[in-house]
């Protein structure tokens, strides 16, 4: 799940769920209070409004009581002097949270409780028969006193005024009122603690597993571990951030494997140079040593010594130069002339270049052009010219015939132009074909300076070609020859129809 979804349903549910959860719990707590109310004060038909309305249950708690009390002032009033009497309805009235106040004229001749605010409520007491006075839910005097009052005027058997009061300090809510209130607060205070908290575990075991795998990863990579692997788990953006990392991973590593490659490689070319200049050093220094000995002692000997020298001198600046190319070819610093080649005129002189150099090494060259004169190709002649000689460079190495043939075939084969080297030499085996493009690959494992090489010319082919944008591949039969194929796209122009044309300018 993605982590944007996630925070949408925990927006979502931090809303609701509270809300809903809430509601069941007032709908709880108010059921089991309500009974709770009737149960203890003895009345019915307790409403949720009335926890919202203490005033309401108050009135109603001291209904029964207020009309005993007025039924008595009407038919008993001298009972009102009787203080045994008023006493046990003020009980009846204490364990109601209320107390009874008598008044004869204007002197109290009863108070039921006595505490701070008696006198204060004394004071605002309603005359007898006041117009406020409202039998069924009493008088509410506000201000600091927050008292409900219900008032019964009678007459005395003197004939002197009396009033009953039932006082009700609403400020001392009924417990089951005050109760229900703190109940609903704690359990709203519950449901947000436990909603934020599964929200919190739920978006944290997403977040914290995947923030993990990385937080390894990345110690692994800091202490140079590229062997492991990250697996994402999720598909939100963690998990894509995790397959980036394991991208990242992979990248690393084959950095670090294709610079320790790099780094075999260099050591392995230091390694092959030096072998095949030791051979030519040697002659040269062999043949050195012979002449200043004496021992080419007739004008024949001192000619073929210093030729022999020169040769070998050629050699070694073949081979460092052939080192040099292969250095910033590797690194991208040759920098290509490419033009359009007519295929025929290019292909024949390099045949004839060919014929005349392989004709003195005895070779048999045959040149065969398939393609129309038209054709063009797109191509670094120099380069091209290069890996020709190149290929057929080592076709010479590893020649086995008394009789050599080499031919060049140029073919033409849709988009492209191919190319074919034939060799009738001693093959390349099955096992060894796939390898002979790579670097420093030898099919001759002795080393042999004048057949093995640096190893490092068919793959300097390889670049180039692919340089061109083309391939390059070879077949070969152990005893019978190998072909070198390898293809470059032709040159072809793009026709601009005439609406094409923009004729403002």
């Amino acid at each position: 799940m993605k982590l944007k979804t996630r925070l949408i349903i925990a927006f979502l549910t931090i809303i609701t769920l509270p809300v809903l959860m809430s509601a069941l719990a007032i709908l709880w707590f108010g059921q089991y209070q309500i009974r709770s109310v009737e149960k203890t004060y003895g009345i019915s038909g307790t409403t949720y409004k009335s926890f919202s309305n203490p005033v309401q249950i108050l009135n109603r708690v001291t209904e029964k009581s207020y009309h005993d009390l007025a039924e008595t002032v009407r038919q008993s009033p001298q009972k009102m002097e009787d203080a045994t009497y008023l006493a046990e309805i003020n009980k009846k009235l204490t364990s109601k949270n209320a107390y009874l106040l008598v008044r004869k004229d204007n002197v109290v001749v009863y108070i039921g409780q006595e505490d701070d605010k008696t006198q204060e409520v004394i004071k605002e007491l309603p005359v007898y028969q006041a117009d406020t006075t409202d039998s069924d839910n009493g008088i509410y005097l506000g201000g600091d006193l927050q008292v409900l009052v219900k008032q019964a005027d009678f007459m005395y058997p003197d004939r002197s005024k009396g009033s009953a009061f039932i006082i009700m300090d609403v400020e001392d809510v009924i417990p089951e009122v005050r109760e229900f209130m703190i109940d609903i607060i704690l359990a709203v205070i519950l449901i947000l603690v436990l909603t934020a908290s599964l929200l919190i575990i739920w978006i944290y075991q997403g977040v914290a597993g995947p923030i993990s795998k990385m937080k390894k990863a990345a110690e692994n990579i800091q202490q140079g571990n590229l062997d492991f692997k990250i697996e994402a788990e999720t598909d939100d953006e963690l998990g894509g951030l995790c397959r980036d990392f394991e991208a990242m991973r992979c990248r690393l590593k084959a950095n670090a494997e294709e610079k320790v490659k790099a780094d075999s490689d260099n050591k392995e070319l230091i390694s092959n140079i030096s072998h095949d200049l030791k051979t030519p050093i040697t002659a040269i220094k062999g043949y050195a040593e012979g002449i200043i000995d004496g021992v080419a002692d007739t004008p024949e000997k001192m000619n073929k010594y210093i030729r022999t020298i020169y040769n070998k001198a050629n050699e070694m600046e073949r081979l460092i130069n052939e080192l040099t190319f292969y250095s910033n070819i590797d690194t991208n610093r040759i920098p290509y002339n490419f033009a359009t080649i007519p295929v025929g005129e290019y292909f024949a002189d390099c045949a004839e270049d060919l014929s005349l150099e392989l004709e003195a090494k005895g070779v048999a060259f045959g040149y065969y052009n398939y393609v129309q004169e038209d054709t063009l190709i797109i191509a670094d002649a120099e380069q091209l010219k290069r890996v020709i000689n190149n290929i057929i460079s080592n076709s010479l190495k590893y020649m086995d015939k008394d009789k050599a043939v080499i031919n060049l075939r140029v073919k033409d084969v849709g988009d492209f132009v191919q190319v074919e080297l034939e060799d009738n030499g001693k093959g390349i085996g099955a096992k060894e074909l796939p390898y002979i493009f790579d670097r420093f690959y030898r099919t001759d494992a002795s080393r042999n300076s004048s057949k093995g090489g640096s190893g490092i010319g068919l793959s300097i082919v390889k670049k180039i070609i692919e340089e061109h944008g083309g391939k390059i591949w070879a077949t070969s039969k152990e005893g019978t020859g190998t072909t070198m194929y390898f293809v470059i796209r032709k040159y072809q122009e793009v026709p601009v129809h005439e609406q094409d044309i923009d004729y403002r300018r």
